[in-house]
């Protein structure tokens, strides 16, 4: 199992940060020891003292393929549920400023909580799905699949010409504008529409 990203999605949160706006997919990658299951606490690392959350909408890939056409990805994958990208931005900041990559500021352990999911089948309108964030009960963030800058066809298309994705595989899809940091007692609760898909606490 290996979990892909899909960086810049939304073009809000691409400006926010000030970052230039893609024209194609940015992708990196998660080990699988980032997965946090079952809403188990965060517990928030030493080497960071800027951990932001990045609420984001995660398919399950359901099939083996690879040179995927965008108009036969909705058979590769048949679940959705919610993911928080947590992120290192101090070590993130500090890697880009001298062109490294940031595997670790995104990476680390226990950095993908994922819910839950939905039977893809069971959502009427996967162009248009809303998601949320809240933390200590404050809305942080608010999304909507209608405004992501490649759907989900073109995500699954754009990552099976290079990486061949099997069973299992989990593809967090791009976070709306509104992150920010975590601290320790924060408590985070996410939503696909008004199903609660994520309730844990930062410790």
């Amino acid at each position: 199992m290996k979990i892909i990203c899909i960086g810049r999605n939304y073009v809000a949160h691409a400006k926010e940060l000030g970052n230039e706006v893609p024209t194609e997919p940015v992708i990196f990658l998660k080990p699988d020891t980032a997965l946090l299951k079952n809403n188990d606490p965060f517990y928030y690392p030493g080497f960071s003292k800027d951990i932001h959350h990045e609420v984001e909408l995660v398919l399950r890939i359901s099939r083996e393929g690879k040179n995927i056409e965008p108009q036969f990805a909705h058979k590769y994958f048949d679940q959705v549920g919610l993911g928080i990208d947590f992120t290192a931005r101090d070590l993130q900041t500090k890697a880009k400023s001298k062109g490294l990559p940031w595997d670790l500021a995104k990476g680390f352990n226990g950095s993908a909580p994922v819910s839950k999911f939905i039977k893809a089948e069971e959502i009427e309108n996967r162009e248009n799905i809303n998601f949320k964030l809240l933390v200590n009960g404050e809305e942080r963030q608010n999304g909507n699949t209608q405004n992501m800058l490649f759907k989900f066809g073109d995500i699954i298309s754009y990552i099976s010409k290079f990486i061949l994705l099997k069973t299992g595989d989990l593809i967090f899809t791009g976070t709306p504008e509104g992150v920010s940091a975590v601290n320790i007692g924060d408590r985070l609760e996410g939503y696909i529409e008004d199903q609660k898909m994520l309730d844990f606490e930062v410790k």
